[in-house]
């Protein structure tokens, strides 16, 4: 549900944090999607009219449309072309207010009308099959749309994904005869028609627009309001309000940047009024707002195209995300805990808090995730159906709010929010497309996969280390849906051949958690970089606090690949045996992931000894691993530095800041 990163007005109040105009000036630098052009006046009253007739097209489309998909998909893309040249420019920078350069016309122009030629054309174009192909101009604006595409890729996603694409038809074209190459990915469903545009254009537009609906609703405001009443007086509460706030508002936001943007607005201040350090502070904030793409029962609505992919109920996976998402968010409350003790950090005094008996008459305000949860747990209704319900659901409850009231004027920015939130996923779900295209064209999957097996001589640790490798690099600055769209494409099939051996549902977990993890990975680290513009810290600095915050983001993706008990998969086990294992492993990966939290941290009640640290890690990784060995060994372990600690602390009470 990626929708437009807005900046808060308030931000500029307190000198100790970024101004709006640090954190734009940041995320131009670093984010494609955010550098813009600037339109005002009659002309950006036009564009806005442009975006908000899309949204309302693709609504339209998706619930009534019976046409075939070279129509519907080609016209889809056209239009994206068009509204993403009209939006972003050819470099970063200062832009010229309402100014677009006759090159960015001709480009749009060029590129969207073979696209729109196809669409009136399609069933002749169909009809000829392969031998569309002999005429020259069909092969020129075959090219010319391709070549549109990727340019539009570079400006508003960014060049690591370029690069691979580019890559991959360098290969196709040298491999495999020119007219066969450009009839599969132009003239096909198996091209940049594929299967990622096709969920794009058919459920993530919607759901783009159900997003923005949402955020229009006041809903953030309710969740950082809801995080500060449960845990904003406890120790360092401040940063436990982050994590909350994040996890509730990131489910639905579908922007690890978007949610840093919003919700790091109010609590990465308060952080560091409490005393956490800037670059500590900015780390939290973007580590949670990334977490909250895994956090079920939405995961930025990858939920709902994980079970379209892998072809399970949608309930079975928002289950099976349960655990891992817990784990996440609970390293990252333990690491801002600890970090509280060591610092002897307060929380905000509860006079100052939210009292929960004024925050359950807008419980309300959760209807549209009820409603759109329900729908498509219980398959009452198609998933764009769904969507919609809970579009017009977001609509009724901004009615009833008194202090965010939805006016028509909102209902338009969302439409338009949503409108633009599409450019850059449909971008990337195309850029996708061509990858797959490539690899099935010239059978490089089944080279790919001998490859790794033959790199990691048939050990699945290494296989999936590789794979994490390409999982990190192509989701760069790709928002949560593409990222999914792409390494379901991309990376899942290796993980899936059976001379790796990882389950599906373990495989394709494994790509989703990797590619997210792309925002808080230096170097690319665009969640990261957001937080320290509101922090005011260094933005690498920022990104390895982030990073080792993060730890279990990189640590259960390997657990539930190499023993998938850990997503709930229990082979033949049934009835109490089921019951046991759940219960064993929730309670040992919950011990475990204190140990890694602790050892990271280094303090407990008192600073841990290096050496300590070593075993307290060790240990929380053997507690990790499902298995009843592993678990005694790391149970003892823990324990035993536990113990340690507390019998040999000097001062039992939290050290001095």
């Amino acid at each position: 549900m990626e929708n437009e990163k807005t900046i808060p007005e308030g931000m500029n109040q307190n000198p100790d944090v970024g101004t709006a105009a640090d954190v734009e000036a940041i995320m131009k630098k670093y984010d494609n999607e955010s550098n813009t052009r600037i339109w005002e006046g009659v002309p950006g009253a036009i564009v806005r009219w442009i975006s908000i007739l899309f949204s309302v097209y693709c609504i339209a489309v998706t619930l009534l449309s019976k046409e075939m998909p070279e129509i519907r998909l080609t016209r889809f893309l056209g239009l994206i072309v068009i509204i993403g040249y009209l939006y972003y420019p050819i470099k970063k920078g200062v832009q010229k207010v309402n100014y677009l350069p006759w090159y960015d016309i001709v480009i749009m122009i060029l590129g969207s009308a073979p696209f729109f030629y196809f669409a009136f054309n399609a069933k002749k174009i169909v009809f000829e099959a392969t031998s569309v192909t002999d005429k020259w101009y069909m092969v020129v604006m075959a090219i010319v749309s391709i070549l549109a595409l990727m340019e539009l890729c570079r400006r508003c996603v960014g060049i690591p994904i370029l690069c691979v694409v580019g890559a991959l038809l360098i290969y196709t074209f040298s491999t495999v005869r020119f007219g066969k190459v450009i009839y599969d990915l132009f003239y096909t469903t198996s091209g940049v028609m594929n299967t990622p545009i096709n969920v794009c254009a058919k459920y993530i537009v919607v759901f783009i627009i159900f997003g923005a609906f949402l955020e229009r609703t006041g809903i953030s405001s309710f969740f950082i309001d809801l995080a500060n009443s449960l845990c904003g007086s406890s120790a360092g509460g401040p940063a436990k309000v982050a994590v909350v706030s994040s996890a509730l508002c990131g489910m639905v936001s579908g922007s690890s940047v978007g949610n840093t943007v919003t919700t790091g607005s109010v609590t990465i201040p308060m952080m560091k009024r409490c005393g956490y350090k800037p670059e500590f502070a900015g780390a939290v904030e973007a580590a949670s707002s990334t977490g909250g793409q895994i956090m079920p029962p939405i995961m930025g609505a990858a939920a709902f195209l994980m079970a379209e992919y892998m072809g399970v109920p949608y309930g079975t996976v928002a289950l099976k995300a349960i655990l891992p998402a817990v784990l996440y968010f609970l390293g990252i409350y333990l690491a801002v805990h600890l970090e509280a003790r060591k610092l002897n950090l307060r929380g905000i005094p509860k006079s100052e808090l939210p009292k929960m008996k004024s925050l359950l008459p807008k419980m309300y305000l959760l209807l549209p995730l009820v409603v759109l949860v329900i729908i498509v747990a219980t398959n009452m209704l198609t998933m764009q159906m769904a969507a919609t319900i809970a579009i017009f659901c977001c609509i009724l409850v901004g009615l009833i709010n008194r202090d965010n009231r939805l006016t028509l004027g909102k209902v338009f920015e969302a439409l338009e929010a949503g409108g633009k939130g599409s450019i850059t996923v449909a971008v990337a779900c195309a850029m996708a497309g061509l990858v797959a295209g490539c690899i099935t064209s010239t059978g490089l999957a089944s080279d790919l996969i001998r490859v790794i097996v033959q790199v990691s001589g048939g050990r699945p640790l290494i296989a999936l280390f590789l794979t994490m490798l390409c999982c990190i690099v192509l989701g760069m600055g790709v928002p949560t849906t593409a990222n999914y769209c792409i390494m379901a494409a991309t990376c899942a099939p290796i993980l899936i051949d059976p001379r790796i051996g990882v389950p599906l549902v373990a495989a394709h977990f494994f790509v989703f958690y990797f590619g997210i993890v792309a925002d808080i990975t230096p170097p690319v680290a665009l969640a990261a970089y957001a937080g320290s513009a509101i922090a005011k810290a260094p933005p690498m600095k920022t990104a390895f606090n982030a990073t080792r915050i993060a730890i279990a983001a990189f640590i259960v993706p390997y657990i539930l690949a190499m023993n998938p008990a850990m997503v709930f998969e229990f082979g033949d086990a049934t009835g109490g045996a089921v019951a046991l294992q759940v219960v064993l492993i929730i309670v040992t990966s919950i011990l475990g992931i204190f140990g890694v939290a602790a050892a990271l941290n280094g303090f407990l009640f008192k600073p841990i000894h290096p050496l300590l640290r070593i075993v307290l890690a060790g240990g929380g990784l053997c507690m990790m691993i499902p298995g009843v060995l592993t678990d005694a060994i790391g149970f003892v372990l823990v324990a035993a530095v536990v113990v340690f600690q507390k019998l040999f602390a000097k001062d039992k009470a939290p050290a001095a800041a």
